[in-house]
């Protein structure tokens, strides 16, 4: 998805000519998945006297040990070995403000640089951190610093209470990506492409707000779109391609770790 500021004409007022440039809209989180692997279920347990108030642990039997996967791609920009209060910690950065931490964890798979994608493992569970009374992932997201109220496959966690979560992370296969058709405010469907343009064959379409895996993307034609044009495509299926101009998914063009097609 591409979130790109509109350019504005040089607007010329009587004794003085000024460029107005608008400030670039925010970009929206990426659609964040479950920080396990696929298929895993696992308890979520949030309450009003968490710190901070909008995270969550996670807990399963036997859980100690248990591979700790990316959320959503980006960059890992912290590990951090001994956090007073979260222990061994991992955070990626997924731009536009948007961070995931993952915390008390054995151990660290990553460094700082990395680029990860869905289902990529940076850690194992543990109970480091003086604040972790057992093995569990203390998990967050945060938008400029700030944790904010979790959301898995664009759905809120449920507060204040323990809900039973299935992981979806990955299912399709390692460097996969996930984003839903952004239409606003031009109209109501896409029309999906056999190809990553749109001088290619209709193949139907795709109602405003639909999720969609990106298995992979290539450049292509320019298309015009919601946050301005992008030669950017997504491939959603065998012979079934959407723009990245119509496609939110929190980044850019490109999206880290996604493969891009042939």
């Amino acid at each position: 998805m591409s979130r790109r500021p509109i350019r504005l004409a040089a607007v010329v007022i009587l004794a003085a000519a000024a460029v107005l440039l608008p400030a670039a809209p925010a970009l929206a989180a990426p659609v964040y998945k479950l920080p396990f692997p696929c298929g895993q279920v696992w308890g979520g347990q949030t309450y009003a006297t968490h710190s901070p108030l909008n995270a969550i642990d996670f807990n399963r039997a036997d859980d100690d040990g248990d591979y700790v996967v990316a959320s959503a791609p980006g960059t890992v920009d912290m590990v951090s070995e001994a956090a007073a209060n979260y222990g061994k910690y991992v955070r990626i950065n997924h731009t536009g403000g948007n961070t995931t931490l993952y915390a008390h964890l054995s151990a660290q798979w990553v460094r700082v640089g990395q680029v990860v994608g869905y289902g990529t493992i940076i850690g194992l569970v543990g109970s480091t951190g003086g604040t972790s009374t057992g093995p569990h992932l203390h998990y967050e997201q945060k938008l400029n610093g700030t944790a904010v109220k979790i959301k898995f496959d664009g759905v809120q966690v449920g507060y204040y209470s323990n809900v039973t979560y299935t992981s979806t992370n990955a299912c399709q296969g390692a460097g996969t990506g996930a984003g839903w058709i952004d239409m606003t405010p031009n109209g109501t469907t896409i029309t999906v492409r056999t190809g990553p343009g749109n001088g290619y064959a209709s193949a139907g379409t795709l109602a405003d707000g639909t999720y969609v895996t990106i298995y992979c993307q290539k450049t292509g034609s320019s298309a015009p779109g919601t946050y301005g044009p992008s030669t950017v495509w997504n491939r959603i299926g065998t012979g079934r391609w959407v723009p990245d101009a119509n496609t939110n998914t929190g980044y850019t063009g490109f999206i880290p770790g996604v493969t891009r097609c042939p």
